[in-house]
């Protein structure tokens, strides 16, 4: 709100009130013109902190592609890393039919790159080995934001294999499921290349590029840490039980020894 606006609005709120004190209405309308001021100035170091926040997650994301380089050459190693990484993901897997997911045990690599100034979009690039599904041995998609805003994204065209196309059976898949299954299989996983009608709420790739590139490790071992975890509740279970057989044991140690006291009462009668 300028001074002015704020002048104007004062005026007609004091003028409710007959007899208003003229000088302190002056004083109060400066110190709104000064409030008008310093917001100006706090206004100003936002946008100057947002550009040097800018700079600072330029250069740190330039300082982390050697170790995520490093981290890809590491991840190749592990057969099914990425298909395993995606079907332990919650959002991810929801997304997953049972031939998107024999379809991308042959992804080997994922890569995320977001443009050189961030703000402008991000690439993500799918790598894949031979496979019965699709020629490609890359699928890409990327997203960009112009200087207005507004998203808008492209991606690359799958060519499909002889009757392999899962976005065209994706639909078939779902009526056959529905007569023989109350839920419906989830549209394909591949019709997301396809889906350029609202790139402003690309769910998936926020979700691939801001909470599992960054940490895909953390996912590949979901089961693992689940079955730790169980594994710590049954030894808690197991130290209970033993506690409970101690502590009938000793009752029983107990009623005994009442047993035998009895005993020798009566004999001594």
């Amino acid at each position: 709100m300028s001074a002015s606006a704020a002048k104007v609005s004062k005026k007609e709120l004091n003028s409710n009130h007959d007899g208003g004190d003229e000088t302190s209405e002056k004083e109060q309308q400066e110190a709104i013109e000064h409030i008008d001021e310093v917001q100006n100035e706090i206004d100003r170091l936002n946008e100057q902190a947002s550009e040097e926040i800018l700079k600072v997650e330029q250069k740190y994301n330039k300082l982390r592609q050697p170790f995520f380089q490093k981290r890809s050459e590491l991840i190749a190693k592990i057969p099914n890393f990425w298909v395993t990484t995606f079907v332990n993901h919650p959002q991810v897997s929801a997304l997953l039919g049972e031939e998107d997911e024999e379809a991308l045990h042959y992804l080997t690599r994922v890569e995320v790159t977001e443009f050189e100034d961030i703000k402008s979009g991000y690439r993500i690039d799918f790598y894949f080995d031979e496979n019965m599904y699709f020629e490609n041995k890359v699928l890409s998609k990327e997203i960009h934001l112009n200087e207005s805003g507004d998203p808008t994204s492209k991606s690359t065209e799958i060519k499909w294999k002889p009757g392999k196309d899962l976005t065209s059976r994706s639909s078939q898949t779902q009526s056959k499921a529905g007569k023989k299954r109350q839920h419906e299989e989830p549209e394909s996983f591949f019709t997301w290349f396809n889906d350029h009608a609202d790139s402003g709420a690309d769910e998936l790739g926020e979700v691939i590029k801001d909470d599992i590139w960054p940490n895909p490790l953390q996912y590949y071992l979901v089961p693992d840490m689940e079955d730790e975890e169980g594994e710590g509740e049954d030894e808690d279970d197991d130290e209970e039980g033993l506690d409970d057989i101690d502590e009938e044991g000793e009752d029983d140690g107990e009623e005994e020894e009442d047993d035998d006291g009895e005993d020798d009462d009566g004999e001594d009668d």
